[in-house]
């Protein structure tokens, strides 16, 4: 085992299941101090935590998620990304760069092989990358949109939660591969940033109308990349090609209320479409190779992720309440150090 100091850890522990967006009573920060990892554990110092939308079903109760509901009691899990402060493992040393399922927490002290934790380049430009670009949020997109949306050149692509991480790079992808992309976001300013830095042509859902909008599209989309559910997914339903691919991605809808259906799911059978939910377990197997797909397109400059930092752990409930809200433009991550 790699040399332990002893130190202090601050760690976000989950107290109740939280109703609505009432993180503050839910969740407290807490500290304790660290014991040295035993066999098979590694001991990360954290530099990034993210922040991501799915979380918020692991706080909940509910038992038909991909993961159970994280116990009360417990510290409050999410994505991280860090170097290893001490190890128990052989495949990890102390130093290395890595990313892995731990806490929102200084220090995550975590099973190597159950957080799937993972080496990284410590030599790409800017290292957020390894949880933008480079990271879930880019596989999960470039599975949905090449391989359930079946992308080729000339298809026409509908992405929701356009000017988030996912979003983003799920319509940089879809560009890479040929296709015309239509991205809805919420306000002005996103979509501006969609049509003048990105190539995306922008829809603004917070303005109104948006189904009169989608409708405009002459023949409809042959992909929608749903990151939404709810009233945008009964829009874009009406407004599909035949044919047409639904890769469910998310629901921010559905996270914290009662769960939605699309009044219109006769679409789905009028003009025969397929919808496929997927998560990053499914693809698994196949992430050596689009690992290196991604990397082509960052090295190429077609894929990148802005970042919507927050500095400080005590700060992550604010930033967190940002992806609820449509506050956040790209990855939103927390720096630790």
């Amino acid at each position: 085992m790699s040399g332990f100091e002893p130190a202090r850890n601050l760690f976000w522990r989950l107290d109740q299941r939280p109703e609505g967006d009432n993180y503050e009573t839910a969740l407290s920060l807490q500290e304790a101090e660290l014991t040295a990892p035993v066999s098979g554990e590694v001991i990360v110092r954290n530099k990034y935590i993210s922040l991501d939308p799915g979380t918020r079903m692991w706080m909940s109760p509910r038992e038909d998620s991909y993961m159970p509901p994280l116990p009360l009691g417990a510290t409050m899990a999410g994505l991280g990304m860090g170097e290893v402060y001490a190890s128990n493992h052989p495949d990890f040393a102390e130093g290395d760069l890595v990313r892995g399922f731990g806490h929102w927490a200084q220090y995550s002290t975590v099973n190597a092989e159950e957080a799937g934790l993972t080496k990284l380049d410590a030599g790409i430009d800017d290292w957020r990358q390894h949880l933008g670009a480079l990271g879930f949020n880019a596989l999960t997109a470039l599975w949905g949109i090449a391989e359930i949306g079946q992308a080729k050149p000339g298809d026409k692509v509908l992405v929701s939660a356009a000017a988030g991480c996912t979003g983003l790079l799920a319509c940089q992808i879809a560009l890479a591969l040929g296709c015309e992309v239509y991205g809805i976001a919420g306000g002005p300013d996103k979509c501006a940033m969609l049509e003048n830095e990105y190539g995306v042509h922008a829809l603004d859902y917070k303005a109104g109308g948006l189904a009169d909008k989608l409708s405009q599209v002459e023949g409809g989309f042959n992909i929608y990349f749903d990151n939404v559910g709810g009233e945008i997914l009964e829009a874009a339903l009406d407004n599909m090609a035949l044919l047409g691919r639904i890769a469910v991605c998310g629901m921010i809808a559905d996270y914290e209320n009662t769960p939605t259906q699309p009044k219109n799911y006769d679409q789905v059978l009028m003009k025969r479409l397929l919808i496929q939910g997927f998560l990053a377990p499914d693809f698994a197997e196949h992430m050596p190779a689009m690992n290196a797909r991604l990397l082509e397109l960052y090295r190429s400059g077609q894929i990148n992720s802005p970042f919507d930092e927050t500095a400080g752990i005590e700060n992550i409930l604010s930033a967190y309440r940002k992806l609820f809200t449509g506050g956040n433009i790209g990855k939103t991550v927390v720096k630790l150090y």
